[in-house]
């Protein structure tokens, strides 16, 4: 079987992040066209919590304490920006993603900070490691993120219904 060298992975695991970035940009620039809902709003964390699986592999173990500081840190840094720059807005009957100008210089910048915290964090884990660090660290940003624009939607809702 072959196996592939540790530079090959690490180059690797830069495109799909690369990739995954640029489509989560896309995404969220044509979801601001479309009428939101609650449903597409909880969606994207629920199919991101799958990834939990990647846990059950031995390889990809770390400690509690590693996992805990990327949840923690994704949760109490890296969603504010997204939080704050993120707004629904209410337009006839339908509510709508209101798309920020800082939205994708804000996930480009979390992807630069991200890159350059990889090579730092690879000196002290595998590269699988790295990955569930900071599928962690997504993972715990993207949960805040998304109760604030349910909190936000409910709120427009609640108005909507009161008038």
């Amino acid at each position: 079987m072959m196996q592939l060298s540790t530079p090959l992975l690490q180059i690797g695991a830069i495109i799909v992040s690369m990739l995954a970035g640029s489509f989560l940009i896309f995404m969220r620039i044509r979801a601001g066209k479309q009428p939101t809902s609650l449903r597409k709003i909880i969606i994207p964390p629920m199919g991101m919590a799958t990834g939990f699986i990647m846990f059950a592999f031995p390889f990809m173990h770390i400690p509690l304490l590693w996992g805990l500081s990327a949840f923690g840190t994704g949760m109490l840094i890296f969603a504010f920006p997204l939080i704050v720059t993120t707004r629904l807005e209410r337009v006839d009957a339908d509510i709508y993603v209101k798309r920020s100008k800082a939205f994708i210089f804000i996930m480009v910048t979390l992807f630069i900070i991200r890159l350059s915290l990889h090579s730092v964090v690879e000196q002290y884990m595998s590269i699988p490691q790295t990955g569930a660090v900071f599928y962690l660290l997504a993972f715990g940003m993207i949960i805040p993120w998304r109760l604030a624009m349910v909190s936000d939607y409910v709120r427009l809702q609640r108005l909507e219904a009161t008038n």
